[in-house]
C-alpha cells in the first residue's frame, strides 16, 4: 500500500518526462482495424466483482492463439473469471473460437470441451505429449488445469490423471519449456501471493472506502517447475530445479537463453518483489542472478511492480533483451543485453520508457508489426483503480496502448496515434497477443480488457515482404519450442526463438515472422533445434509460410492469402 500510493504522489514531478516526443512517420497506409465485431468476436470477461474490491478482480484476463485444429489457422482463446460464491450471477467460462478462414470465428467452446467455470487468468500453449497436436494449461486461482487436445477437436481435462492436481494456488502466467533437452515439454507456473476471500485484508487510498489492496499487503509465493515424466504426468521438481523462493510475487514469466549457452534460462518480473533471472546450469538445476546480471531492479535500486514480460533480440546484436511493464509512474524495463552476462536499463534514455512514465503496462511484446525487419514493442495499458484520477490528475483508469516504432541502434518512436484511432483509444488492458489471423503474412493484435470485450485488431495496408516459419520437432518437441531460428537476407542478419508463454498471462502464435522489408527472399536461414541438430535452408521465397522438419532436407510451404 505504502509504495504505490508514495508513487501517486510523486506524480507531478515526473510531467515533463511524459511529454510527448516527436515521431517519424510510419507507412502511411497502415492501419491497425478494429474487427472484433466483424469477426463474430462476442466475449466480455467476468471480474466476479460486487464491491468487496478482492484482489484478483484486477488482474486478468489472458488470451492465447492456438491452432487447435492444425488447418494451418489460427484460432482464439479467450480465458476468463467467474462469481464469487453466494454472488451467483451469470455463467462464465473459457471461450475458444475457431478461424473460420474467411475472417470471421464461431463459438465452439461447448463443442471443444472447455465450457468449464473456473476462475481463469492465463494460458500457455504446447504439444506437452508429442503427438501433434497443442494442448492448453490454464492458470487460475485455485486449481489450474491441463487439457490435452485429442485431435479430433476436443479437449480432455487431464489435470488430476497429469499429476497436477491438488495444487491450489493464486497462479498467474506459465509457459511451456523443455528445460532439460530430452525432447518433452515441461512447465513453468508463475504465482503471485497468499490470497483468498477468507483472508481478504482492507486497504483505502483515502482513508474511508475500500480500494484494491498492493501485493505488499500479503506473503508470496514461490513459482513451480513441472517436469515431464514422457507418460503423461509430471512431477514437481521446483525445489530440486532450485527454483523454490517464497518471497516472489510473479505476474509474467519468459523463457530465453540470455548467454547464448543453447540451454534456456526463465524470468520472472514480480510485483514489488526483485525480478529473478534463473540461468540453467544444464544439469537439471538453476541458478538465480538477477541480481548480478542487473535485472533485478531498477536503476536506482527499487523492486518495482513488474506485470508482463517478453524477451527478443530487438538490436540483431544476437544476444536477447528484456522488455517488462511495470506500474505507473515506473515505467517499463528495456534491459540490454550486452553480450557480456550483464544488462543495462535503456528505458530512461529511451522514448519508450520516457512515454510509458505515466502508463500501467500489463501485456507486452516484441513484435514486427511493419516487417521492416526490425522488432517493435507493443504495450497493453490499463490502470486497477477506477478512482485513480483522484488522488493523480494525470493518470487514469483507461488507458491507450503504446506501439514502439523501432527505428535501429537501440532506438524507439511512439506511432500508436497513427495506427488508426481504434487502436489508440482508451483501454483497461491485461492479457495481448499476436499472430496472423488472415494468413497474409503480417501480424494481427488480440488485447484483453478487465470486465470488458477481447479486441481483435487486424493488420492492414502494409506492402513489406515477409517469411514465416512453423517448425515440427522430431527430437526435439514437436513444437519446437526452444529452437532458434536464424534468417540472412541481404546480408542482414535476424534470430528469433520459438518460445512459449511471455506478455503478460498470454501466448502468441507458435510460429516465427521475419519481415523483409523490399527483399523478395531470405538468402539463408538456420534452425538450431533444442537436441543440437542444425538444419539449413537457402533461397527461400518470401510470401509464404514454411513448416521447417527437424533433420529433413524436406520443407512444406503454403502461400500467403492475397491482401
Amino acid at each position: 500500500m505504502r509504495f504505490r500510493l508514495c508513487c501517486f504522489l510523486l506524480a507531478a514531478g515526473f510531467t515533463a518526462l511524459a511529454m510527448p516526443y516527436p515521431a517519424p512517420q510510419a507507412p502511411s497506409s497502415m492501419q491497425f482495424r478494429d474487427v472484433t465485431q466483424a469477426a463474430g468476436l462476442h466475449f466480455i470477461h467476468n471480474t466476479g466483482a460486487f464491491g468487496k474490491k478482492y484482489l484478483p478482480e484486477t488482474l486478468g484476463p489472458g488470451c492465447a492463439f492456438i491452432d487447435f485444429d492444425n488447418d494451418g489457422w489460427q484460432d482464439i482463446l479467450l480465458l476468463n473469471g467467474k462469481d464469487w460464491p453466494g454472488h451467483r450471477g451469470r455463467a462464465s467460462t473459457l471461450a475458444l473460437y475457431r478461424n473460420n478462414r474467411d475472417g470471421t470465428f464461431t463459438d465452439v467452446t461447448r463443442a471443444a470441451g472447455l465450457a468449464i467455470e473456473m476462475y481463469g487468468l492465463g494460458a500457455a500453449v504446447g504439444d506437452f505429449d508429442n503427438d501433434g497436436y497443442d494442448d492448453i494449461f490454464v492458470t487460475a486461482l485455485g486449481q489450474s488445469r491441463l487439457f490435452r487436445n485429442s485431435g479430433k477437436g476436443a479437449f480432455v481435462e487431464v489435470t488430476k490423471a497429469a499429476g497436477l492436481a491438488g495444487v491450489e494456488e493464486f497462479s498467474t502466467s506459465a509457459a511451456w519449456v523443455d528445460f532439460d533437452k530430452d525432447g518433452r515439454l515441461d512447465l513453468v507456473v508463475a504465482n503471485y501471493v497468499q490470497w483468498t476471500p477468507e483472508t481478504d485484508l482492507f486497504c483505502t487510498l483515502d482513508g474511508a472506502a475500500k480500494s484494491y489492496c498492493t501485493p505488499e499487503s500479503y506473503k508470496g509465493v514461490s513459482a513451480r517447475l513441472w517436469r515431464n515424466r514422457g507418460d503423461g504426468t509430471f512431477v514437481d521438481v521446483t525445489r530440486k530445479a532450485g527454483l523454490y523462493d517464497p518471497t516472489s510475487k510473479s505476474l509474467g514469466v519468459a523463457v530465453l537463453d540470455f548467454d547464448q549457452d543453447g540451454w534456456p534460462d526463465l524470468l520472472l518480473a514480480n510485483d514489488t518483489q526483485p525480478n529473478k533471472l534463473y540461468h540453467n546450469t544444464r544439469n537439471g538445476t538453476f541458478s538465480e542472478q538477477g541480481v548480478l546480471a542487473g535485472v533485478a531492479f531498477s536503476e536506482d535500486g527499487v523492486a518495482r511492480a513488474g506485470m508482463g514480460v517478453d524477451a527478443a533480440d530487438f538490436d540483431r546484436s544476437g544476444f536477447p533483451s528484456i522488455l517488462i511493464t511495470n506500474f505507473s509512474n515506473q515505467m517499463i524495463s528495456l534491459y540490454h543485453n550486452e553480450g557480456n552476462g550483464l544488462f543495462v536499463d535503456e528505458a530512461p534514455r529511451s522514448e519508450a520508457g520516457r512515454a510509458s512514465l505515466l502508463t500501467l503496462g500489463f501485456g507486452c511484446f516484441f513484435f514486427d508489426y511493419d516487417l521492416d525487419g526490425w522488432l517493435d514493442i507493443y504495450v497493453a495499458n490499463g490502470h486497477i483503480e477506477r478512482e485513480i484520477e483522484r488522488v493523480q490528475k494525470r493518470v487514469t483508469y483507461a488507458q491507450p496502448a503504446h506501439l514502439f516504432r523501432n527505428l535501429g541502434k537501440g532506438q524507439f518512436s511512439e506511432i500508436t496515434a497513427q495506427l488508426g484511432p481504434a487502436f489508440a483509444a482508451r483501454r483497461v488492458a491485461r492479457g495481448a497477443a499476436y499472430a496472423d489471423i488472415d494468413n497474409d503474412g503480417d501480424l494481427d493484435v488480440l488485447v484483453m480488457t478487465n470486465g470488458g470485450p477481447a479486441v481483435l485488431f487486424r493488420n492492414d495496408g502494409g506492402s513489406n515482404h515477409s517469411l514465416r516459419v512453423r517448425l515440427s520437432g522430431a527430437r526435439s518437441n514437436r513444437d519446437g519450442i526452444g529452437a532458434v531460428v536464424k534468417v540472412i537476407a541481404g546480408g542482414e542478419t535476424q534470430s528469433r526463438m520459438m518460445r512459449s508463454g511471455s506478455s503478460y498471462l498470454s501466448q502468441s502464435e507458435l510460429v516465427l515472422t521475419f519481415g523483409l522489408a523490399q527483399r523478395t527472399k531470405a538468402d539463408t536461414m538456420e534452425v538450431l533445434w533444442p537436441s543440437g541438430q542444425v538444419d539449413r535452408l537457402s533461397n527461400i521465397a518470401a510470401g509464404q509460410t514454411i513448416i521447417v522438419t527437424e533433420g529433413s532436407s524436406q520443407i512444406s510451404a503454403r502461400p500467403f492469402q492475397k491482401k
